[in-house]
């Protein structure tokens, strides 16, 4: 229980920072002293359920981005069977490469329940600077996974400008690799347009090289097939 404590308390210090907030205006939001605030923090003290929605309110995020999530292994006998990629597995990181910055994008994908009926809940943090607390990030997503026979699909809303809907397409993988294309669809604010990117998800986290960020710049063949579809893929 003390682990966990201390797994919120440091998420909602990040949230908190992230957000230029100091102690005592997030105590003064839920009605807490900034000694009380402080203990939650350092894992100290454990948050009831209304603490724990009034803080997530305060910092205008969902109340399951407080919550600890273990990276094991997930039970998906019931519904749908991911493909070989997704199964068994809770926790990912995703990789593109943004041109308007010249930057490799890193992100966590974070499977929040079992699998039913091919279906879980997902959050998506964009943007990271620090994989240690990587829920301190640019942009959120939450929204669902879907598995099918021969693609997965993830769903996600900005908590931030629900206005943006991410969707990450995944061909279904049915090797062992730790690693898989998907498409990533939505809208960029910098300047306002539809984008779509190519995305390399991983079971683990990757080397951040050149060969990398060449993996993930839009190649001669992503032109090729381009030109020969009318339509930008990744397979």
């Amino acid at each position: 229980m003390h682990y966990i404590n201390k797994v919120i308390g440091s998420r909602i210090r990040d949230f908190r920072k992230g957000k230029g907030m100091t102690i005592e205006q997030l105590g003064l939001l839920v009605h807490k002293s900034k000694a009380t605030v402080s203990k939650y923090e350092k894992g100290q003290i454990s948050l009831d359920v209304p603490t724990l929605y009034a803080v997530s309110q305060a910092l205008n995020i969902s109340v399951v981005q407080l919550l600890h999530v273990e990276s094991e292994k997930l039970d998906s006998s019931a519904g749908m069977k991911p493909s070989a990629f997704f199964d068994n597995s809770s926790r990912y990181y995703s990789y593109y490469f943004d041109g308007r910055n010249n930057q490799l994008v890193r992100c966590v994908i974070d499977m929040l329940d079992e699998a039913v009926n091919g279906r879980c809940r997902t959050m998506l943090y964009m943007n990271i600077k620090d994989f240690e607390h990587y829920h301190s990030c640019e942009n959120t997503y939450m929204g669902y996974t879907e598995h099918y026979d021969t693609i997965t699909r993830m769903s996600l809303r900005n908590q931030a400008t629900p206005i943006e809907v991410f969707t990450i397409n995944i061909l279904a993988p049915f090797s062992e690799s730790d690693t898989t294309w998907g498409l990533g669809s939505g809208v960029s604010f910098r300047p306002l347009m539809p984008i779509a990117c190519k995305m390399l998800l991983s079971k683990v986290r990757l080397e951040e090289n050149r060969s990398l960020t060449d993996r993930l710049r839009i190649s001669k063949e992503d032109i090729r097939l381009m030109k020969i579809f009318n339509m930008f893929s990744v397979t």
